[in-house]
C-alpha cells in the first residue's frame, strides 16, 4: 500500500506542482475550447494524454527509447504553444470539429510530454524488476490531478462566461493567447541547438 500512495502522490503532484507549469498550461489549451457540459469529451482527451504519456514513460524505463533530454524539453512548449495556436486560428468554430484534432493532440503530445519526466522516473523505480505496477500507480494520480485542473478550467470559463458574460470566443483567444506567450517563452529560454 505504502508503494501505491508513493507513485499516486508522484503521479499526483508530477501535474499539481506549481514549478512543473508545462503540464498546467498544456491542459489550459487543450480544455479551454470546452464547455462544462462536454465534461466526457474533456475526460476523453485528458485520459488520452496520460495514456500517450505513460507508453514513452513506459518505454524509456524499459530502456527502449532514450531521448535527449534537452530536445524533450524544448518540445514540450512547442506542443503548448501549437495547441495554443490552433485555438486562436480556430476559435470562431470553438469545439465544433476540433474533436479529432485535440484528440491527436492529447495522445501525440502526450507521448512527448512522458518523455519529460522519463529520466526521473526511472531514478525512483530504479533497477526493479516491477516497472509496470509503480507505472499504473503513477499514470492513475497523473490522471486525477489532471480531472481536478480540468474541472478548474471548466469551471472559470464556465463562471466567466455566464457570471461575467464574457464571450465563447473571446475567452478562448485570451486564454489561449497568454498560454502561447507563456510557452514561447518556455522554447526560448529551452532552445537546444
Amino acid at each position: 500500500m505504502n508503494d501505491f500512495v508513493l507513485y499516486f502522490e508522484m503521479g499526483l503532484f508530477h501535474v499539481l506542482d506549481i514549478k512543473a507549469y508545462d503540464h498546467i498550461l498544456f491542459l489550459i489549451v487543450l480544455a479551454v475550447v470546452y464547455q462544462f457540459k462536454q465534461w466526457k469529451k474533456v475526460l476523453w482527451l485528458i485520459t488520452l494524454f496520460t495514456v500517450g504519456h505513460s507508453i514513452t514513460l513506459a518505454l524509456s524505463a524499459y530502456g527502449i527509447i532514450n531521448v535527449r533530454a534537452d530536445l524533450v524539453e524544448f518540445l514540450i512548449p512547442l506542443t503548448i504553444f501549437i495547441t495554443g495556436l490552433m485555438n486562436v486560428l480556430t476559435a470562431k468554430k470553438a469545439s465544433i470539429g476540433k474533436e479529432n484534432q485535440n484528440l491527436f493532440f492529447a495522445l501525440f503530445f502526450g507521448l512527448i510530454h512522458g518523455l519529460g519526466f522519463s529520466n526521473y522516473f526511472k531514478i525512483m523505480i530504479g533497477k526493479s524488476s516491477d516497472k509496470l505496477v509503480p507505472l499504473l500507480e503513477f499514470a492513475l494520480g497523473v490522471e486525477v490531478a489532471q480531472v481536478i485542473i480540468v474541472l478548474a478550467i471548466l469551471l472559470i470559463g464556465s463562471l466567466s462566461q455566464s457570471v461575467l458574460g464574457v464571450n465563447r470566443r473571446d475567452w478562448i483567444l485570451v486564454v489561449s493567447s497568454i498560454v502561447i506567450g507563456f510557452a514561447f517563452q518556455m522554447m526560448i529560454n529551452r532552445v537546444f541547438w
